[in-house]
């Protein structure tokens, strides 16, 4: 991300950094470490894209996502990577591999891009293959138009966890959200969905203009779209 000086922000260099998935996870453990090595001489500010990563229970009603991150934490040894503030504060490392937790931590203004259906997390973490041994949300992972209305209905479930895990930072000021409901992975590293005439919009705000009302003070910068099906902006990877 580019930086601009702004008459409401103290005249100094400003640093940004975003990630998008695995980078945006990355972002929570690090935004820190790098405000404190920039400390008296920039501004730090910190974006995730697609980073935010649920602990949340498959359809089955086991967490192989926690199991995985658990392994991670534990096999790479990257407990001394990770926030500190919130290695401190629990005795349970790889829970501050969760953003959710981390963030709770994080000294510096942050941004969390995400949607409510993570196509990453919809595959991989809520809906594994090893939690749907007979391929019935198959037909469901290729096409919208496929799933029933129980699959429908169980995917409202993972919007009401990634909802549940940020209420505790609604109205923060520090903390701006660009949380829609459409069926992608990492929305701000293409122009289409960035800043485009046809890009994701909530409350008729593209991503970029959110990111710059958060990034530049200009008053409130959360916004939460709707459940699907309701959002006609979406650039969807999965084809209705």
């Amino acid at each position: 991300m580019g930086c601009n000086h702004h008459r409401s922000l103290p005249e100094r260099p400003c640093e940004s950094r975003k990630g998008c998935s695995a980078g945006g996870l990355a972002t929570f453990f690090h935004c820190d470490d790098l405000e404190e090595r920039l400390r008296g001489t920039a501004m730090v500010k910190c974006m995730s894209d697609a980073g935010f990563f649920l602990d949340v229970d498959d359809i089955s009603g086991r967490n192989t996502v926690r199991s995985f991150f658990n392994g991670v934490v534990d096999f790479q040894g990257v407990q001394k990577n990770l926030n500190k503030n919130c290695s401190d504060s629990t005795v349970k490392s790889y829970q501050c591999f969760f953003p959710q937790y981390a963030l709770r931590s994080i000294r510096a203004p942050y941004f969390i891009l995400n949607s409510a259906y993570d196509v990453y997390q919809f595959f991989q973490n809520f809906v594994p293959r090893s939690s749907d041994p007979r391929g019935q949300w198959s037909r469901c992972k290729v096409a919208l138009s496929a799933c029933n209305s129980s699959q429908i209905a169980t995917l409202q479930g993972l919007r009401s966890a990634m909802l549940m895990a940020l209420k505790p930072f609604e109205g923060e000021s520090k903390v701006g959200m660009f949380i829609n409901s459409c069926f992608s992975h990492c929305q701000s590293e293409s122009q289409d969905t960035w800043f485009a005439p046809n890009s994701p919009r909530l409350h008729d705000k593209t991503i970029a203009k959110l990111v710059g009302d958060w990034f530049f003070e200009r008053g409130a910068a959360q916004e939460v779209d709707c459940p699907y099906p309701c959002d006609s902006t979406c650039h969807n990877i999965i084809p209705f």
